[in-house]
């Protein structure tokens, strides 16, 4: 038996023996407890979360962001680039170094698409996500849209990645007399797009963000992990643990339905400092479990 089988098999006698030893109620409820929670195995942040200090100082920026405990990096298109100013090769070296990799990123879809998708494929990326495409009066445009996320999706299979789209609320109110994410996703190629649910504008948008991933199995294969609080203004995202959303329930039933990424994301809130939060929240995920 090797060393990893022994502690198995003991590990297992020790709840088998502890589940003995309770009252018998149809099930043991430590061993129904221990077989419920399950441990992410990775989480990631969304550099939009630290986005002035990236500007800053974006190496100093990720060696923080390493040391909190977040093992992927999602980023972003800005100024400099979804690579920060330094090459495709060289920002992944570089958060070799750290003990993180980045396996995805926002950007413009429209402009050198193709020389992105190859350039993300050779560090190993797995995603480039389309993070906005704003409110239309015609749902028309929303298939058209589609159209346009196929077209990307091909190119992005053909680089050996995946395409995705991010939504926001807007995606969630009717136009036309029909929910333009529900068009987005009925017209697109399930081989070809996948979807990054960011949970905070869903539950904005009054919807429920379970009965999505329930509704539509392997098409969420992304997550935004960003909490909401209601405030006199109307609503805002605060550090995870410390808002009304479910995330149990919630990553319970993304996870169930195909959901593998789960992408750490907060706008700034009044009297926040961007690196505290991201901080606060890597502790709130390191103990998470679903």
């Amino acid at each position: 038996m090797s060393s990893s089988s022994r502690r198995d098999f003991l590990r297992g006698g020790a709840f088998a023996a502890l589940g003995l030893a309770l009252p018998f109620k149809g099930k043991s409820s430590l061993i129904e407890s221990f077989a419920a929670s399950k441990k992410l195995n990775a989480f990631g942040l969304q550099l939009w979360t630290v986005k002035e200090d990236m500007a800053r100082d974006a190496k100093d920026t990720l060696k923080k962001v390493a040391s909190y405990g977040y093992k992927q990096i999602e980023s972003f298109e800005g100024k400099s680039g979804m690579f920060w100013g330094m090459s495709n090769k060289d920002f992944s070296k570089y958060l070799d170094g750290l003990g993180t990799r980045i396996i995805s990123s926002h950007c413009n879809i429209s402009t050198d698409f193709e020389k992105k998708a190859a350039e993300a494929a050779e560090i190993g990326m797995k995603y480039l996500i389309c993070p906005y495409k704003g409110p239309q009066k015609s749902i028309d445009q929303f298939k058209k849209f589609a159209d346009e996320f196929n077209k990307a999706g091909e190119i992005c299979k053909k680089n050996g990645i995946r395409f995705a789209y991010h939504n926001h609320d807007y995606s969630f109110k009717p136009v036309d007399g029909q929910l333009p994410q529900e068009v987005m996703m009925n017209n697109t190629d399930k081989d070809l797009v996948d979807f990054e649910m960011d949970i905070y504008w869903v539950v904005a948008a009054g919807e429920s963000p379970e009965a999505w991933f329930k509704k539509h199995p392997n098409r969420f294969r992304l997550c935004h992990v960003k909490d909401y609080a209601k405030t006199a203004n109307g609503h805002e995202s605060v550090q995870l643990g410390k808002g009304t959303i479910d995330f149990h329930s919630i990553l319970k039933a993304g996870t169930a339905n195909g959901l593998r990424n789960y992408i750490v994301e907060q706008e700034a809130f009044t009297g926040s400092n961007p690196l505290d939060s991201a901080a606060a929240d890597a502790k709130y995920m390191k103990a998470f479990a679903i």
